[in-house]
């Protein structure tokens, strides 16, 4: 089955899996996914991954606390097909006055707020995480 937003159905398996406490989700890989993942990894959203790149699979490890609850609250695509939204270096959102993190595309390649903030370069938003 295709799908027109990659990112959005990351995003969807990531909140199924969560909600059924699964262990780990794979996917079909892509270098903005990978990108995606490796800051979820970074900021300890996830606890590791895995490229398979014969079969052009990854499979990642989803993280929880003592209680078996999800590490990720929410995750939200903001920037999506239909409309993308796009911020100056000045105008980078902080999310829950900086708790929670949003990953920017930039022409430095994707990273997280923090980081686009520091080497003052704006892009579109790809989701916010918390």
């Amino acid at each position: 089955m295709a799908f027109n937003d990659p990112i959005a159905e990351l995003l969807t398996k990531i909140r199924n899996a969560q909600l059924h406490q699964h262990v780990y989700i794979d996917i079909w890989i892509s270098k903005m996914k990978i990108s995606i993942i490796s800051i979820l990894k970074e900021k300890g959203y996830v606890s590791n991954f895995l490229v398979n790149e014969n079969k052009r699979k990854m499979r990642i490890f989803l993280k929880y606390n003592k209680n078996r609850n999800a590490v990720i609250r929410t995750i939200k695509r903001i920037s999506k097909p239909g409309r993308r939204k796009y911020v100056s270096h000045d105008d980078l959102p902080r999310v829950l006055g900086g708790i929670g993190t949003a990953v920017i595309s930039t022409s430095h390649g994707v990273m997280d707020d923090t980081k686009a903030q520091s080497l003052k370069v704006g892009g579109e938003v790809l989701l916010y995480i918390w």
